[in-house]
């Protein structure tokens, strides 16, 4: 079965035309003038064929092109009329491709799209059967409020949990280095042996699932030719990791990687994004003039905590799927880590707001042994929240006052002091357990004695798995005596997720002391 290049163009051409609505036509045209494809605006001109649009308006400025300016490849040119506003980009050597603006349209914000229209032209004209062609046209101005959007609701669920991820990465590095191929061995798992150079950009999406999260990601392919670096800002809106891919068989494309790493800082809003320097062409090794010493040594250099470099072949698809991998795990993990900065940001406001309030805030953790006090120990490590001094540090008892207000002890099960507690994180480790512990019972019941009225306890069960976790919950009947007391008991499993969720666990506590200490 033949390519349908018709039905395809039909598709990017009406894509293009309802996107912006200042364009009337588009033509791709050889350099003789003869139609290859072509669509206009169904309100414009109809009686007017697209023949005829190109001969009456195109034809004569082609000509002027050939015979004043000689076209260079990636070239574009643009004219104005009483009527329209030209732009021509150049596909290749032998065809054009020409938009038809009414004479008020602004030209500069469409110029950056047109890159990527000509691209997919290309990509059109050079289609072979099977090959996937993917025709939306992006939105640039969309990319940094998706950016923003996507940093202000950063997934907090653990690596080994089922995740959607949906980010855009960059690939860049001088021509001929196989960006394109080894997008489309991973994306299609096929190698073209045909090199075309992109004309600007080209985009990719694909959606691949590592370690049980899906991952949707958005490929961005930028054309490495000097041409198109006035408009890589614009494309480089909202990417979260790049690529910098040299050629192992070419040293020019290796030492200008550092242009390349310069060119990402410098042109990214986003700081200190993951970045993989790639070494591709592998299959090569015969004519290796880039080493894996010298690859492993620049990618240590090019940042203070250096990033990562992974030799690959789009050819043979060796390493290639490790090596988008490899940047899907970085930038989940500095998501992970800025949605740490984020909740520790938080708790900080919440225990200092609380202070405003209740003047001291004394805050009580229990456990069996006070060398695993995940509350307690995440508290101290705070740094925004100021000096502390330790007042009493033992085995049995942990004492910290700080100078804001805020004190922090620790006990084991065997005794605790809560006379000025305002709250307490218990945590109780009921790991393999099918029924809790008689003491563990006998625990709260001393935590709710001794708290005073309108105070909080949260209530932490450390589980392996929730299975059991409903059952060890209602095994802890709270004593007749004891529920007219004003105390609030909140019970939370304590998943092996605990270091990530501790903050939210402690934002909770401090909301629970707040509500409870309102109630009438």
């Amino acid at each position: 079965m033949s390519v349908n290049r018709k039905r395809l163009f039909d598709e990017i051409l009406n894509n293009f035309l309802e996107r912006f609505s200042d364009v009337d036509a588009i033509i791709v045209s050889d350099n003789e003038g003869l139609v290859i494809a072509g669509e206009k605006r169904k309100d414009t001109a109809s009686n007017i064929e697209i023949v005829s649009v190109l001969t009456t308006l195109i034809n004569p400025v082609l000509e002027r092109i050939r015979n004043e300016f000689s076209f260079k490849k990636f070239g574009t040119a643009s004219f104005d009329t009483d009527e329209h506003r030209l732009l021509f980009v150049t596909i290749d050597e032998e065809r054009i491709l020409s938009l038809i603006f009414n004479s008020m349209a602004s030209v500069e914000k469409v110029a950056p799209y047109t890159y990527f229209l000509a691209e997919k032209t290309a990509q059109i004209l050079n289609s072979q059967e099977g090959d996937t062609l993917q025709l939306t046209i992006p939105d640039f101005d969309y990319e940094k409020e998706r950016h923003e959007r996507l940093k202000e609701s950063i997934c907090q669920s653990e690596l080994d949990e089922c995740v959607a991820y949906s980010f855009k990465f960059v690939i860049v590095g001088n021509h001929e280095v196989g960006k394109t191929s080894l997008i489309r061995q991973f994306v299609e798992r096929k190698f073209s042996h045909d090199y075309r150079a992109t004309i600007g950009l080209n985009i990719f999406a694909h959606n691949f699932d590592f370690q049980g999260n899906e991952l949707n990601v958005q490929l961005w392919d930028i054309g490495a030719q000097q041409y198109f670096k006035r408009f890589r800002r614009i494309y480089y809106n909202g990417a979260e990791a790049a690529f910098i891919v040299f050629d192992i068989t070419n040293r020019d494309s290796f030492d200008k990687v550092h242009e390349w790493y310069k060119e990402l800082n410098e042109l990214i809003d986003e700081i200190n994004i993951p970045i993989i320097l790639v070494g591709n062409k592998d299959d090569l090794a015969e004519k290796r003039v880039v080493s894996s010493t010298e690859g492993e040594a620049l990618a240590k250099s090019l940042s203070e905590n250096g990033i990562n470099y992974i030799e690959t072949s789009a050819l043979t698809g060796n390493n290639v799927q490790a090596a988008f991998e490899l940047i899907a795990y970085h930038y989940i993990i500095k998501s992970k880590k800025k949605e740490k900065e984020r909740i520790q940001e938080s708790l900080t406001e919440a225990i200092l707001s609380t202070l405003k309030e209740l003047v001291i805030l004394e805050l009580t953790f229990i456990s069996e042994n006070l060398n695993w006090n995940p509350g307690f120990q995440t508290i101290m490590n705070i740094e925004k929240l100021g000096e502390f001094s330790k007042l009493k540090d033992n085995h049995n008892e942990k004492l910290y006052p700080y100078k804001n207000g805020l004190i922090i002890s620790s006990y084991t099960y065997e005794e605790f002091n809560l006379s000025n507690s305002d709250g307490v994180f218990v945590i109780f480790d009921a790991r393999g357990k099918e029924h809790i512990d008689p003491k563990w019972k006998e625990t709260l019941m001393n935590i709710i004695r001794k708290l005073r009225k309108k105070r909080a306890i949260l209530v932490g069960l450390r589980v392996s798995d929730d299975k059991n976790y409903p059952q060890l919950m209602e095994e802890f009947v709270i004593d007749k005596d004891l529920e007219d007391k004003v105390v609030s008991v909140l019970f939370l499993k304590i998943g092996s997720d605990y270091r990530e969720k501790i903050y939210d666990n402690l934002v909770l506590l401090i909301d629970l002391i707040v509500n409870t200490r309102s109630l009438k």
